[in-house]
C-alpha cells in the first residue's frame, strides 16, 4: 500500500494544508485542504472517505468534492464514518441550507454519495486492504484509522487527547509500523490543549510512555507558526522515541 499525505497541518497560509490522507489512488482518509492539491481525474478516482470526525478541517473538501466528480462517475462516492459523525454530516453540512445533499442527487436510487456507517474495531475490507476505526477522545465524536497492508500497518489518529483504549489497541497491533499522531499546541498552550481536548508535547510524552510496540513516529496537526516550537518541545519531552514532523507530499509504502 503507498499513503501520501495530501495535508498535515493544523491551518492553513503559504503551502500549508489540513488533514487528507490518499491511500493508493482511491481512498482517502480525511478531507481537509490538502485535497485541493489534486487534479479533477485524481479526484474523480477517489471511490471511500474515511471521516475521522465533523471538524472543518478534516472535512472541508468532501462538498466541493462531491459536487465536483459526482457527475463524472459511475458509482457513488462512498464516505464511511461513525453514526454520530455521518449525523452532524447530514444535519450540518449536507442540509441545502450549507449544501446539497447529495445523498439525494441526482436521485435518491442513484446518488452522487453514500454514506456508511462503522464502529471501532470492525475492519472495512477493500481489496484486501483492511481499514478499521480505532479509539479517539475529541471535542466531537471521532476515530482515528488503522491501515493494514497484511504485511504493515499505519495508524492515523486523527484529532485526540488522553485515550487510554487508542493505547489498548494499539498494543495489540502486531505489524505496526507507523503511528501519525497529533500535537496542535505547544506546552506553553496546555490549557488550551485541555480545553479544544488535543494534544502538547508534555501530555504527548504521556501518551506515548503506554506504547509497547516499536513504531516510527510522525507528529501531525502542529499549528500554522508553532511547529519549529512545538517539535523542539517534542524532542526535550519525549525520550523514548524520536518523532519526526510529518510534512505534506510524504509516502509511506507497507
Amino acid at each position: 500500500m503507498r499513503l501520501k499525505v495530501l495535508g498535515c497541518s493544523g491551518g492553513i497560509g503559504g503551502d500549508l494544508c489540513t488533514s487528507a490522507l490518499l491511500v493508493d489512488d482511491d481512498i482517502l482518509i480525511d478531507a481537509g485542504t490538502g485535497v485541493f492539491t489534486l487534479g479533477i481525474e485524481q479526484l474523480r478516482r477517489i471511490d471511500h472517505v474515511f471521516i475521522t470526525h465533523s471538524h472543518l478541517d478534516h472535512i472541508t473538501s468532501l462538498p466541493l468534492m462531491v459536487d465536483s466528480v459526482g457527475g463524472l462517475r459511475d458509482t457513488p462516492l462512498t464516505v464511511y464514518a461513525t453514526e454520530a459523525t455521518v449525523s452532524i454530516l447530514k444535519g450540518h453540512i449536507f442540509n441545502w441550507e450549507i449544501w446539497p445533499d447529495f445523498s439525494r442527487i441526482p436521485t435518491v436510487q442513484a446518488p452522487f454519495m453514500r454514506f456508511e456507517i462503522i464502529t471501532v474495531g470492525t475492519p472495512v475490507n477493500l481489496g484486501g486492504r483492511l481499514i478499521t476505526a480505532v479509539p479517539a477522545e475529541h471535542a466531537v465524536p471521532a476515530v482515528g484509522y488503522h491501515i493494514d497492508s497484511g504485511q504493515a500497518s499505519l495508524v492515523y489518529t486523527g484529532d485526540t487527547t488522553r485515550c487510554e483504549a487508542l493505547w489498548e489497541y494499539l498494543n495489540g497491533v502486531d505489524n505496526l509500523r507507523y503511528l501519525l499522531i497529533e500535537t496542535a499546541f505547544s506546552n506553553y498552550a496546555r490549557n488550551i490543549a485541555v480545553l479544544s481536548k488535543h494534544l502538547c508535547p508534555s501530555m504527548l510524552a504521556e501518551e506515548l510512555a503506554q506504547l509497547r510496540r516499536p513504531a516510527e513516529i510522525w507528529i501531525t496537526h502542529l499549528k500554522p507558526g508553532e511547529a519549529e516550537k512545538t517539535m523542539l518541545e517534542i524532542g526535550q519531552c519525549v525520550l523514548s522515541h524520536r518523532p519526526r514532523m510529518l510534512e505534506n507530499g510524504q509516502v509511506f509504502e507497507f
